[in-house]
């Protein structure tokens, strides 16, 4: 618990979570509202959560 976030695990997660918010909010300025592009984004983002534990189970989170 010493590392309070600053692992490879926690900042891969959240650089691609990132993207994930970016894409899903690029895709909300467009008129009208692109909602694949939006729902790309949410998956980007839902796949930085699933890289996290893969990378926690592989020991980059210690």
């Amino acid at each position: 618990m010493a590392h309070h976030g600053n692992t490879p695990a926690a900042w891969t997660a959240v650089l691609i979570a990132l993207v994930g918010f970016v894409v899903g909010g690029v895709g909300l300025m467009f008129s009208p509202i692109e909602m694949a592009i939006f729902w790309v984004g949410c998956a980007i983002v839902v796949g930085a959560g699933i890289v996290f534990v893969v990378m926690d189970k592989m020991g980059l989170h210690d």
